[in-house]
């Protein structure tokens, strides 16, 4: 599979959180296919790859691995007289990164437009010396305010518009890997396991809904049941001015999470599989939930083991973030040794926390 290639078709898709079945939703499943057994969907739009484990065994155990497909935004909110567009966010949407962006508003048509706001000849000391509020910013699409109400509609939703940029060979800039990189670990977990022989039954979820509320992971983990959960997300990869002690090395390799919302013995297995592959892995703590979809996994139903494997990203929730190919292809391996180890005697075990 040519992962950079996926990468760059995953970043430049629409599929803004409750929209993934737009675009994004489309380009994962055919990439899917052909590497488990059965895709499904359910009603929030998760797409859920079932890979059937090489035993006959009926009590197989079921791991579940799960990177969110969806993006952050925009919302149109009114058409003001001109044709020019006010918004909102979906999900956690800077205005300090918005002025001068161009965006696509997904109207009757796909229409390209930029976020424009008072330039500054015409502004205050006083307004120049404060940070731009969204409320301050309009979106222009060119169009004559009959064409607009006519294309657009309140409610439609808007994506960055932004071509993926190879910084270097094994470094790409864009929109969205935040965390449709999740994804394509998850892609390259599902093939590196070819190489195994596996007993427990993968379930590869592409979730919705993780930037408003981890919504997707919420349900399909209540849907499957598993044993074992990996959430596979983006962490802070160092930065100027980022202390270092919050944020890991780009190129590194992946980031494996310890802390409360994380199964002690999952890691040690994780960190275990990383090990034997030779692959190195950065340390990464959570106090608490970690705001992934992690968390919805843990405490679905009864309560489910979870870990936690983070690709360091610069840049998180821009249209310009930035991540290392080489961390995304350690992860998917890492991840597919691991559950090469699970099995019936590694389920019974997660119960004894000593």
């Amino acid at each position: 599979m040519d992962i950079k290639q996926f990468l760059k078709d995953a970043s430049m898709a629409h599929g803004v959180s409750g929209f993934e079945f737009a675009d994004i939703a489309k380009i994962v499943q055919e990439r899917m296919s052909g590497l488990v057994d059965e895709i499904r969907t359910d009603a929030l739009g998760n797409i859920i790859g079932v890979r059937y484990g090489d035993t006959t065994d009926p009590l197989r155990p079921k791991v579940m691995l799960a990177g969110h497909m969806d993006e952050i935004g925009l919302m149109v909110t009114k058409i003001e007289e001109g044709g020019f567009l006010r918004f909102t966010q979906v999900g956690g949407v800077d205005p300090r990164i918005l002025p001068g962006h161009e965006v696509i508003v997904y109207g009757k048509k796909p229409l390209t437009g930029i976020i424009g706001v008072k330039p500054p000849h015409l502004t205050s000391r006083e307004e120049a010396a404060r940070a731009h509020k969204m409320s301050d910013l309009f979106i222009d699409v060119g169009m004559p305010e009959e064409m607009v109400r006519d294309l657009v509609r309140v409610g439609d939703v808007v994506t960055f518009k932004r071509q993926v940029s190879e910084l270097t060979s094994d470094v790409l800039a864009g929109k969205s890997f935040d965390d449709r990189a999740g994804v394509a670990v998850m892609l390259v977990c599902l093939e590196e396991l070819k190489r195994y022989k596996v007993a427990a039954d993968v379930y590869a979820v592409a979730t919705t809904q993780e930037e408003v509320g981890l919504r997707g992971a919420m349900v399909s983990t209540y849907g499957i049941i598993p044993d074992i959960g990996i959430a596979i997300d983006v962490c802070h990869a160092e930065t100027p001015g980022v202390p270092d002690w919050k944020t890991s090395s780009m190129g590194k390799g992946p980031a494996l999470t310890q802390g409360a919302n994380i199964h002690p013995k999952v890691y040690q297995g994780l960190e275990r599989a990383a090990k034997e592959l030779g692959i190195p892995v950065q340390p990464d703590v959570a106090p608490a939930a970690t705001g992934t979809d992690a968390w919805a996994m843990q405490v679905a139903r009864c309560g489910v083991a979870t870990g936690l494997v983070s690709i360091p990203e610069r840049y998180m929730h821009t249209s310009v973030e930035t991540l290392s190919i080489s961390d995304v292809e350690k992860a998917g391996r890492l991840i597919a040794r691991f559950i090469s180890s699970v099995d019936a005697c590694f389920v019974k075990e997660l119960k004894k926390w000593t």
